[in-house]
């Protein structure tokens, strides 16, 4: 079984609208708030509803998972299929992070409330994709979002 594109294919998550390349936030809440707000746009369901749902999960334990990255994410009962958004910080914030250090790249998840295997295997699929350090300095070194979006999906060849 070949996992060589499956294995980090997240491109069935994100859309090039759900790529940000130089997000501006002083800090996790704000940067929390921003991306509830741009999912808003994609999903339909009012931003503060998502940035409650994504805050409420933050407080169950942080969801930066080190080396500069998080994975924000909560089920909301409104969804009927994954959403999923990218964004380059424009620069390092606090996250309270597992390893202390500040992050700089983001993938937001939403999922519905009933998607547990689904949810579990789209994050299990992004962590796998973050954790690639080579992958994450080509993220780092992208200057536009259709950059990004072509890194994420496979779209670009280096």
């Amino acid at each position: 079984m070949s996992v060589d594109q499956a294995g980090n294919d997240v491109g069935d998550l994100i859309n090039p609208r759900g790529v940000v390349a130089q997000l501006r936030a002083p800090g996790k809440k704000q940067v929390l708030q921003e991306l509830a707000r741009r999912a808003a746009t994609m999903t339909g369901i009012a931003d503060k509803r998502i940035y409650d749902a994504l805050a409420e999960r933050e407080r169950l334990g942080t969801t930066g998972i080190g080396t500069g990255i998080a994975i924000p994410h909560c089920r909301l009962s409104e969804l009927n299929r994954l959403y999923g958004m990218f964004a380059r910080l424009e620069r390092p914030i606090p996250f309270e992070a597992i390893d202390d250090q500040p992050v700089d790249l983001v993938f937001l998840l939403l999922a519905p409330v009933e998607a547990g295997a689904e949810h579990l295997k789209a994050l299990a699929r992004v962590s796998r994709l973050l954790r690639d350090k080579a992958m994450c300095e080509k993220l780092r070194g992208a200057n536009s979002a259709d950059a990004l979006y072509a890194l994420l999906t496979g779209g670009a060849t280096g």
